[in-house]
């Protein structure tokens, strides 16, 4: 665990399942919007975003959606502080592919684990340029 907390309202977590378990059995992501403050970085809202690999190993983000997405937080005065994505098989940890394709040493990288479907598990992760992963604690208000 490192100092960085990750904030974000409990009714965002739940629209994040909600949308990972729609999606199952293939994977499903979205990207996080809101604001840095020292080593806090607070949600302000979440965007839910079509899979268009149909997947249940692997995703890729509707690009129309994620302009829309930034458009939408730049709009609100808001970044874009992350992303998420579910693992319907496997736990919450990045696999050898998230690593490879986590581009932005800054951004917050949330892996919904749903391996357990009645105890589904939301962890935060820092991948760095050398491709060394951080868990980030998650506050849920």
């Amino acid at each position: 665990m490192s100092d960085i907390k990750i904030i974000m309202k409990k009714e965002d977590y739940r629209n994040i399942l909600d949308h990972c378990k729609k999606g199952l059995p293939n994977e499903a992501c979205g990207l996080l919007a809101g604001t840095v403050d020292g080593n806090v970085k607070t949600v302000t809202k979440v965007y839910l975003l079509t899979n268009t690999d149909n997947s249940n190993e692997h995703f890729s983000m509707d690009p129309k959606e994620q302009f829309a997405a930034l458009k939408d937080a730049r709009s609100n005065g808001y970044g874009l502080i992350g992303n998420f994505h579910s693992h319907p098989e496997s736990p919450s940890r990045p696999s050898e592919e998230d690593k490879r394709l986590a581009f932005d040493p800054t951004f917050e990288y949330l892996i919904l684990s749903l391996q357990d479907i009645d105890n589904p598990v939301l962890k935060a992760f820092k991948v760095d340029k050398e491709k060394n992963v951080t868990i980030h604690e998650i506050e849920y208000i």
